[in-house]
């Protein structure tokens, strides 16, 4: 079972979840796919065994075989290679790596070459098999890294992914494919209105959900009642507690710190086991 944890968005408390969820349960693999900031090895603290170089396919141009016609930078729709009189520029950050310019170039011109884009780490955390993604700074694109780690999932574990907050590409990238996605959501308005957002584009993936209230004795009762009026069920609460906030400064696991939570974390994954089934039944 793959169970993606997402949230509108940032800092509602989506790494405690997948950490401790991961720590609770046997035969898991966590997969941290906020690979702008990816932070799930500061609670996990994994042996890193293998790191693999991700790259994406980008144009060169073989200046000896080009007349400057212009044709790669009219297929471009990003704007990412330009002919100006008798030169060809390049913009990396722009490429989408369509593989567009290198097809259409009449002179046969244009090869692709590979541009590393960022690395995946590879490790144990204990009895958990970790894996995460780390994007290079000042990489606009971390989807093809996403898709690039989501490769080495296993399926005969229970995957626990870490998305990045939000619900733009790399969101999308990360939770499609999931058997069910779990929202991380507080009692705020702000935490109401992403949460609509990211209700929406699970919804689109057509992926069941569940919704998790961090810090669930501050603000109001709006997200319960949206909730109530979107059948969602809010299948966890965890209350602001300074304990859980000192805990998580330090980098310590919320069921190592309070040994209790492990029980109710165990408890979530039984209720998503179940929603499943009453899905598929």
């Amino acid at each position: 079972m793959i169970i993606s944890i997402s949230s509108g968005k940032g800092g509602t408390g989506k790494t405690t979840i997948g950490t401790n969820l991961a720590l609770s349960l046997e035969g898991v693999q966590y997969v941290d796919c906020d690979v702008e900031e990816p932070n799930g090895h500061i609670f996990l603290k994994p042996q890193i065994e293998e790191r693999i170089s991700v790259g994406i396919p980008v144009p060169q141009v073989d200046k000896s075989k080009c007349t400057y016609c212009g044709e790669c930078a009219k297929v471009c729709e990003f704007n990412a290679i330009v002919v100006v009189k008798e030169q060809v520029l390049f913009f990396p950050e722009l490429c989408h790596a369509c593989g567009g310019c290198s097809y259409i170039c009449p002179e046969d011109a244009i090869e692709e070459v590979e541009r590393e884009i960022g690395v995946i780490e590879r490790g144990k955390a204990g009895g958990i098999e970790f894996v995460h993604g780390i994007l290079n700074v000042g990489e606009p694109m971390a989807p093809p890294l996403i898709r690039t780690e989501k490769k080495f999932i296993d399926n005969g574990k229970t995957v626990i992914i870490d998305s990045s907050p939000g619900t733009s590409c790399p969101v999308v990238e990360a939770v499609k494919g999931s058997d069910f996605c779990l929202l991380v959501t507080e009692p705020t308005p702000f935490g109401l209105n992403d949460l609509r957002l990211a209700v929406e584009m699970v919804r689109k993936l057509n992926i069941p959900l569940g919704v998790l209230v961090n810090c669930c004795d501050i603000g109001d009762k709006e997200v319960w009642q949206y909730c109530e009026y979107e059948s969602i069920p809010v299948l966890m609460e965890i209350p602001h507690d300074r304990g859980i906030a000192e805990a998580y400064s330090k980098g310590i696991p919320l069921v190592e710190e309070i040994p209790e939570y492990r029980s109710r974390f165990q408890d979530l994954y039984n209720q998503i086991e179940k929603r499943l089934q009453e899905e598929s039944g």
